[in-house]
């Protein structure tokens, strides 16, 4: 197995962040064919998603997480920003980790599939990730 870590910069904002290019720049460094492509989020409070971005989705998936997790005092979980404890809820609708087919080196998505990281968490402005390569 092939792995490493990067670093994701999402400031204090909640985003979405597409990291199909990382991933692939990955698999090139490690001359990957086929084989199966595992991405990681070791934080309680960020998830990875496979969606389309660029086109209103990925600002549609936080809406609807808005709607789903509101930012309010309702949440028993209290540290951090107002609402946090909503952050600590967010794995369990958008897993930390996703698994992508590798197929002569190049992920297997779909035309419109990006591998994305979703951070609503305001107070971590740095997220790692973990790729790692299984042949």
């Amino acid at each position: 197995m092939e792995t490493t870590e990067i670093q994701v910069r999402t400031g204090a904002r909640q985003v979405v962040r597409d990291l199909t290019g990382e991933c692939e720049k990955f698999l090139s460094s490690v001359d990957a064919g086929d084989g199966l492509l595992n991405v990681w989020v070791p934080h309680a409070t960020a998830g990875l998603a496979i969606i389309e971005t660029g086109a209103g989705s990925d600002d549609d998936l936080l809406a609807a997480l808005r709607d789903l997790l509101p930012g309010d005092d309702r949440w028993r979980h209290r540290h951090g920003s107002p609402g946090h404890g909503r952050d600590h809820v967010l794995p369990a609708l958008v897993p930390p980790s996703t698994t992508v087919p590798v197929v002569g080196g190049r992920l297997a998505l779909g035309t419109w599939q990006s591998v994305c990281l979703v951070d609503t968490n305001v107070d971590n402005p740095t997220r790692t990730v973990r790729l790692s390569f299984l042949s």
